[in-house]
């Protein structure tokens, strides 16, 4: 792609010829509409636009040519105030806006794209650069990192929350590292304060990849438990990174 900054959304979606691109199901001409539909005013129809996102544009985890230029425009959406507004939720989906599950979006995305998802292709004799969707993906990794970076000062902790989970994928991306270690007080933060054991487990896990000392630190999950995330969309969950704060981030 080639790419030296984050373009307009719509510069994404005039320049890309989706009708050539596929996704899950097929020729990805759809995702334009879809792509616009997750800034409606109805929630039912920005709730469907998302839908489209996790279950044909990344279904099941995987990515497709249609996957990066989409990840573009959600990246290039994120600022925009229309993303603060609320979506439909499921018992089991985490708290939080149309901000934070766009967040969860491209922390998925980038996770299909990282240093474990090539360990796993490579083990079963899939070699990641022969498979253009991942190429794409690991590409444009910095201008995802910009764009998700820019939350950890938002209003809400619940993007705040979101946009820590997204960053740490992202950061296996070498051009990336000089940016981990102003993450790990974040992480240990989130770790702290978090009530979710999935923003726990993998707080432990990034600092352990990273080299960091990891004693004393528990994941605080319920035997048997398969998510405890709540539908608590208030402003008071969650742990809490000030503006001010986040303003003595170097990125």
């Amino acid at each position: 792609m080639n790419l030296t900054a984050l373009p307009e959304p719509a510069v994404v979606l005039a320049e890309t010829d989706w009708g050539a691109l596929e996704h899950a199901y097929g020729t990805a001409e759809d995702t334009p509409a879809q792509l616009v539909a997750l800034l409606d005013d109805d929630q039912r129809v920005r709730s469907h636009a998302l839908d489209h996102l996790h279950h044909v544009v990344h279904h099941q985890n995987t990515l497709y040519v249609a996957t990066a230029p989409a990840a573009l425009y959600v990246a290039a959406v994120l600022p925009d105030p229309r993303t603060a507004v609320p979506v439909d939720k499921r018992p089991h989906d985490f708290p939080g806006p149309m901000r934070a599950e766009l967040l969860g979006w491209l922390n998925s995305v980038a996770d299909a794209a990282g240093n474990q998802a090539e360990a796993t292709m490579r083990r079963f004799g899939f070699p990641p650069e022969d498979y253009p969707p991942f190429v794409q993906t690991r590409e444009i990794r910095p201008l995802l990192f910009s764009a998700v970076a820019a939350c950890l000062g938002d209003s809400d902790p619940h993007v705040r929350n979101a946009a820590i989970a997204a960053c740490i994928p992202l950061l296996d991306d070498a051009r990336l590292y000089r940016h981990r270690a102003a993450l790990v007080p974040l992480l240990r933060r989130t770790l702290a304060m978090s009530t979710l054991w999935q923003y726990q487990e993998r707080a432990v896990e990034a600092l352990a990849a990273w080299g960091e000392d990891t004693s004393g630190l528990e994941v605080r999950r319920e035997p048997f438990e398969v998510c405890d995330a709540p539908n608590d969309t208030s402003s008071g969950a969650g742990w809490s990174l000030s503006p001010s704060d986040a303003a003595d981030l170097p990125f």
